[in-house]
């Protein structure tokens, strides 16, 4: 297996590779490129997305979107290491400021550019930025869950100890490391890095759901071998309860921000995983 610091290298020649594509492509429109997520904060793993962020000049072009897409596909085709997890975010300054709408830049990820990002070309930018309110981020998070995890085949897994273990590591830690990440943005207003987030959980809960979430963040690096009688035991005891806890919190949360559509959603979904 890569050490930590081989993976590291290889997502940073990821991003090296994107920005020269960028580069190419919108010459003088690049104001700025950033690195984000774990490549930025730290904790990248063989889990990992690489996460880049672009910052054009406004106004942004129809033709802009198109031009993503192709950078994106061509790193893809070089089928290198991590070239299937690139993720392109991507706005202007008025866009990231909330001044007009255009590119791709969710609340929690303008969050992570704005505290975490790390500039890799251009001119830092980030002090023209606003900062996306706890509402925004609750709301954006609560959104992405039900698209990401709130179906049938999630909630299978979660209810099915030996199938979640059986998964591959991405797929097992990510499961149980998303709502971990959701609730410490929601409580603390900050970017939910995985090893702060886990951190603060089990510092505010005991029991199976916290001795979970420890093994899970071991798990970014190596996953369980097969048939791992322990990781299956801590699953079956931890993920309901955990899964449980996250919707509980985020169901009031969203109550209190008078979205009761997505709260009636999030009741609906444990009363799901209950079933």
């Amino acid at each position: 297996m890569a050490s930590t610091r081989d993976l590291q290298a290889q997502g940073e020649e990821l991003v090296a590779e994107a920005l020269d594509v960028a580069k190419h492509e919108w010459r003088d429109r690049l104001v700025a490129a950033y690195a984000l997520g774990s490549l930025a904060h730290g904790g990248f793993s063989a889990v990992s997305d690489v996460d880049v962020a672009f910052v054009l000049s406004d106004p942004l072009l129809a033709a802009d979107s198109g031009s993503v897409s192709s950078l994106v596909d061509s790193i893809k085709a070089s089928r290198k290491l991590f070239a299937d997890r690139l993720s392109v975010f991507w706005g202007s300054v008025r866009t990231l400021s909330d001044e007009t709408e255009g590119g791709r830049f969710p609340p929690l990820d303008r969050l992570d550019l704005i505290k975490y990002g790390r500039l890799i070309a251009g001119i830092d930018v980030r002090s023209e930025l606003r900062p996306p309110s706890r509402k925004e981020l609750v709301v954006a998070g609560a959104e992405f869950a039900l698209w990401r995890l709130a179906n049938e085949e999630v909630t299978a897994l979660i209810r099915d100890a030996e199938s979640l273990a059986r998964s591959d590591s991405k797929t097992l830690t990510k499961l149980v490391l998303y709502p971990v990440r959701f609730m410490f943005t929601a409580q603390t207003g900050d970017v939910g890095r995985n090893e702060a987030a886990v951190e603060h959980y089990v510092a505010r809960v005991k029991g199976p759901a916290a001795e979970l979430v420890r093994l899970a963040l071991d798990w970014r690096n190596a996953g369980p071998a097969p048939g791992d009688v322990d990781a299956i035991r801590a699953i079956s005891a931890g993920a309901v309860p955990l899964y449980e806890d996250f919707l509980s919190h985020h169901e009031d949360r969203l109550r209190h921000y008078k979205r009761q559509d997505l709260a009636q959603a999030f009741a609906k979904w444990r009363q799901d995983l209950q079933a």
